[in-house]
């Protein structure tokens, strides 16, 4: 007679499972970093830092050979190196000497709000973090003052930037602690200076999950401000010192999603080019106008200088994914930005050992891959500074 199987009491079995879990990952973080080691960005190549500096390579070795330009990182076999640092040094250095102001600091001017861009959708899976933290950190090596502000209880970006929210993070120190409803506290009280130069973040945490709890409770006892007013309430403190905020949404739409909407100059919204994902995103848009409406009758305020569909996972190669974007593109015309960020294997490689495409050396994986790869986000990137300088006027 066959052994009656043991009924599983599942709120045990998950707790174990979090536990193996938490020290499967902890493991792998003292592997791939040492045990009181901070993440650190490298260096990069000449051909780089001239991208990165918007200038020809020519041009960078005739500032060095004319002495224009402190020296920089040399290897014994003469090729420079430039940190983060370096070349915010010399970009200052190039604009004192700009005919032109914001020749080579293209950041706010008196006169220019803040820009603040939310990346989101309701379906997990589409790219919102990868997405954002490769905007935030291009934006931030090409001279701007960024903000990264992880609004996901699963809190993704901020692993990303080598914290362990679930210790760092798990009673204090997050986005809540400025949006909560009893004694909140200043933004700039919660804000981490990271090893990015020019990029600050705002960390996440499962506490998050509780301004979704507290909200109908506030909502009934009209605890100002409302929801959808606290972040950008929170944010007025700290938004001189930056020329972009960059929200990466949780995948749902809550009242964490709805509070980054209202503070929000520009909204992209990442989709995975297939029927399903489409599907998806065709019900959150619905729900999205549905819930907008009645905070915006609340007195939200709702005006963008842009929307736009971003592409992602994309392979081109793949004929139904072709017919997707096609569907999109004859859909939303110019809302579906003109470059897609492609489906790499350099991209989820990097992942894992918490690290993005702009953080990893070029000789760790194949040289084709990495540059496809690089490519992608470069273009994405610079179209959204592309829309952010438009919005300013420029």
């Amino acid at each position: 007679m066959a052994e009656v199987s043991k009924p599983i009491h599942i709120n045990s079995r998950i707790r174990e499972n979090a536990e193996s879990l938490a020290s499967a990952l902890e493991h792998h973080m003292l592997k791939s970093f040492a045990p009181d080691a901070r993440k650190e960005l490298r260096l990069f190549s000449a051909g780089e830092a001239a991208d990165l500096l918007n200038i020809s390579a020519s041009f960078l070795r005739k500032l060095h050979f004319e002495d224009r330009i402190p020296d920089v990182h040399t290897t014994p076999g003469g090729r420079r190196h430039y940190s983060a640092a370096d070349l915010t040094t010399i970009r200052k250095m190039l604009e004192e000497n700009a005919k032109s102001p914001g020749a080579y600091l293209k950041g706010r001017r008196e006169g220019d709000k803040v820009q603040v861009l939310s990346f989101l959708n309701f379906k997990g899976g589409s790219g919102k973090t990868t997405s954002s933290i490769h905007t935030a950190q291009r934006l931030a090596l090409k001279g701007y003052r960024v903000l990264a502000v992880d609004i996901d209880p699963q809190a993704s970006l901020t692993t990303l930037f080598g914290y362990q929210p679930e210790v760092d993070f798990l009673h204090s120190g997050s986005i809540y602690d400025a949006i909560r409803y009893e004694d909140p506290l200043p933004f700039s009280q919660i804000i981490q200076q990271t090893y990015f130069t020019g990029l600050d973040l705002a960390p996440g945490g499962l506490i998050l999950q509780e301004f979704e709890h507290e909200t109908p409770t506030a909502l009934r006892n009209n605890i100002q401000p409302p929801f959808y007013a606290r972040m950008a309430a929170a944010l007025q403190e700290v938004e001189a010192d930056y020329d972009v905020i960059i929200f990466d949404c949780p995948p749902q739409l809550g009242y964490l999603t709805m509070s980054a909407l209202c503070a929000s100059t520009g909204v992209l919204i990442t989709v995975v080019p297939n029927m399903l994902d489409v599907a998806s995103m065709s019900q959150f848009l619905q729900m999205s106008a549905d819930l907008l409406d009645v905070v915006s009758g609340a007195g939200a305020r709702m005006e963008f200088d842009f929307l736009r569909f971003l592409i992602n996972r994309y392979e081109p190669s793949d004929g139904p994914q072709q017919q997707v974007v096609a569907f999109l593109r004859q859909l939303f015309g110019e809302e579906v930005m003109t470059n897609a960020m492609l489906k790499s294997t350099a991209i989820s490689d990097a992942g894992l050992t918490q690290q993005t495409i702009y953080e990893v050396e070029r000789s760790a994986f194949h040289r084709n891959t990495y540059d496809r790869a690089v490519d992608s986000l470069n273009a994405v990137n610079d179209e959204v500074e592309a829309l952010m300088q438009k919005a300013w006027g420029r």
